[in-house]
């Protein structure tokens, strides 16, 4: 079952209350997951077992998403400030520089910590911030289209379409190459997790200027692209690899933008081997 923590945090505006939601299972090197803008720590789900088999995996709810309490008031949902609270959340648990593994939001996550040398691998999985202009004003349409509609259905509609393969298809088709393998549950309770985010309209203002430009050099670096990301196009991993000459850049066929469903073996296998 999931657990919750509530710890302090050092900000620019003094010492803030924070309180998340994580699920931790498994024995080995600490392995923390971060998931995607408007998702959930069970978006790890599919590979979570695989992970614990050889990591002591922690898979947390981010600020704002998930059942995890909103950032303190006044701190903004940047990348510093996130990466504080997260880098406070694993010292609460007892946790020294864990590996760390992120989606999208939560890849460019891993590499902040990762440039801040907090971490002892990084393993970004179609991570944000490598797109040019046109690609991000894309991705943050799609976005909010989603967020939109998943806002603008009620309940008992969201929960018919979860139940049918067309209806999954349409809730989920941005994000996942293969939405079919995808429970009827599962579907349901991401959808009502991106409807109900609290941190969604903060986190996508903040990252409109997110560019991420530095190199990783004393961190080891595994970034891995699904060739049917529909969110973040494919050819941002060639850019990542440019502004991480020393990364290992790694192909997820058939997989798209969140694709620890789309391929569970696969992805649990190249985050194993990034958190080496």
């Amino acid at each position: 079952m999931p657990a919750r923590i509530t710890y302090t945090v050092e900000t620019p505006a003094g010492p803030r209350t924070a309180s998340l939601t994580y699920e931790r299972r498994g024995t080995g090197e600490p392995l923390l997951l971060l998931h995607g803008i408007g998702h959930h720590w069970q978006a790890w789900e599919p590979v979570l077992d695989i992970l614990a088999a050889e990591r002591d995996v922690i898979a947390v709810d981010l600020p704002g998403f998930g059942a995890s309490d909103d950032l303190p008031e006044g701190c903004p949902y940047d990348l510093a400030t996130v990466g504080r609270v997260l880098d406070a959340f694993c010292a609460a648990l007892g946790v020294e520089r864990p590996h760390v593994a992120g989606n999208s939001l939560g890849g460019l996550l891993a590499l902040e910590l990762g440039r801040e040398k907090r971490v002892r691998s990084v393993t970004a999985l179609s991570p944000a911030g490598f797109w040019s202009e046109g690609e991000r004003r894309y991705a943050f349409v799609t976005l909010r289209a989603m967020r939109g509609a998943a806002r603008s259905m009620p309940v008992p509609l969201i929960e018919r379409l979860s139940r049918t393969p067309s209806g999954r298809a349409a809730l989920t088709s941005s994000i996942y190459a293969r939405p079919g393998r995808r429970s009827p549950e599962a579907v349901y309770a991401e959808t009502l997790a991106l409807r109900e985010a609290t941190g969604f309209r903060q986190t996508l203002a903040a990252g409109g200027a997110v560019r991420f430009r530095d190199d990783v050099p004393e961190v080891p670096v595994t970034v891995a692209w699904g060739t049917r990301d529909r969110l973040l196009l494919p050819r941002q991993g060639v850019r990542a690899k440019r502004t991480l000459p020393g990364a290992r850049l790694v192909r997820l066929p058939g997989c798209g933008h969140v694709p620890m469903s789309d391929d569970p073996a696969l992805v649990a296998r190249v985050v194993l081997d990034g958190s080496r």
